[in-house]
């Protein structure tokens, strides 16, 4: 594990940036959840790549974020903040899914790390 698993694009208008890249690249999306928050699908997963997300944009200079999956983040978390990282969105849950988090490393970049865990609620 520890490897990136999702990346989230930020958007002002996820829909149609979901229909750019799906023009563009070929890419399947498909809206999840009740939010602004369209899956992607980048391509056949026997092949290397990653799926990721289209989302509303929560701030101007939101960045486009990578998420890193783990195996426990209370673990991770302790370790990220051990070496000099800073949590700046705390374990949420993903209900179904499991969890996940933001932290800064430690030249300010925004990192995503996510668990599995399906008993999340």
């Amino acid at each position: 594990m520890n490897r990136v698993v999702h990346f989230e694009i930020p958007s002002d208008n996820p829909e149609k940036s979901a229909e750019f890249y799906k023009a563009v690249f070929g890419w399947h999306t498909q809206k999840w959840g009740g939010m602004d928050y369209w899956l992607a699908t980048t391509g056949d997963n026997t092949q290397p790549g990653i799926n990721g997300a289209i989302m509303k944009k929560r701030d101007p200079k939101q960045p486009v974020t990578n998420s890193i999956g783990i195996k426990d983040m209370d673990v991770t978390i302790k370790a990220i903040e051990a070496n000099g990282g800073k949590m700046v969105v705390p374990k949420t849950s993903i209900p179904t899914v499991g969890y996940y988090a933001y932290f800064t490393d430690i030249d300010g970049n925004i990192m995503g790390i996510m668990s599995e865990d399906k008993s999340a609620k």
